[in-house]
């Protein structure tokens, strides 16, 4: 068994993005710009934005945070998405999630120009991603496909199971690994909430890849996986802890104990996917500033 090191990996991208950056700025250039867009005081929410601030200062691009408390209306967040896109000195920005009840997620996010949702949740870039045309793709997913071309684990004629069906990463994961080209041309069969656990259990003993994403803390037991199998495991749900300083730790969909033996390849929680999720999304402002 191997794990699939997204911190490791995460900071190799970081370190090329940032020689990149260094050559911009030698020649006369600004850095790449990168606002993030935050409503209320999730403590899961303020974590994932200090990640991608902290990120964007080491690789040297210019981060700006915006943020607003939850009773924010919905009139005044839009304004800003049109400021923001009419702004040259910006190249991409995030509207993090989850938003406040009273504000339409969708209505704002739809909001966003395409040419900068580094996010990659507008639907002009699921569907150009869909027909396998340029654009910006969901961080996770694209994440996840890095692991797979970095770590070189074969795709193509493999029976790959997609656990959730989520517009942030299931939906998109499921159109990439189908899609022609490396990673890729996987047969994918997409389990959710309404598949029966048996089912569930009969098509993941057959794949040769798992990806999971469910945020059910440890719903991928040891007696649903194969000898060989590669698991991706994208949960990453807080459960309280008594021996963490925090308070809680981290757990994925996986229950790693029992999985991990029987895999070729699996990433661990933490460490695994969401590492890779902050590198995708610096990766996709870099290229959103273009040349």
């Amino acid at each position: 068994m191997q794990k699939l090191n997204g911190k490791e990996l995460s900071q190799i991208i970081k370190e090329e993005l940032k020689e990149q950056v260094g050559k911009l700025v030698a020649k006369g250039k600004r850095p790449p710009h990168l606002v993030a867009v935050l409503v209320g005081d999730d403590g899961a929410s303020q974590t994932y934005v200090g990640h991608k601030i902290r990120s964007c200062e080491y690789i040297g691009y210019r981060s700006t945070l915006v943020h607003w408390p939850a009773d924010i209306t919905e009139e005044k967040l839009l304004a800003k998405v049109d400021e923001l896109n009419e702004d040259p000195e910006v190249d991409g920005f995030i509207v993090q999630l989850p938003l406040p009840d009273h504000v339409d997620a969708e209505k704002v996010l739809n909001r966003i120009d395409p040419k900068k949702d580094v996010d990659g949740f507008h639907p002009e870039n699921i569907g150009r991603m869909t027909l396998g045309l340029p654009a910006f793709l969901p961080a996770t997913p694209a994440g996840i496909m890095e692991l797979l071309d970095r770590y070189e684990i074969k795709t193509s004629g493999k029976n790959c199971v997609v656990i959730g069906r989520s517009n942030i990463v299931g939906r998109p994961i499921s159109v990439l690994m189908s899609r022609k080209g490396y990673p890729g041309n996987a047969t994918v069969t997409v389990c959710h909430s309404r598949t029966p656990i048996e089912e569930v259990k009969a098509y993941c003993l057959k794949a040769d890849i798992i990806i999971v994403a469910l945020g059910k803390p440890g719903y991928l037991t040891g007696d649903m996986v194969s000898a060989g199998t590669v698991v991706i495991d994208v949960g990453t749900t807080r459960v309280p802890a008594t021996d963490t300083k925090s308070g809680y730790r981290l757990k994925g969909d996986a229950l790693f104990e029992e999985v991990a033996p029987k895999c070729s390849y699996i990433t661990p929680v933490p460490g695994g996917v969401g590492p890779m999720t902050v590198a995708m999304l610096l990766k996709n402002t870099m290229l959103a500033y273009g040349d």
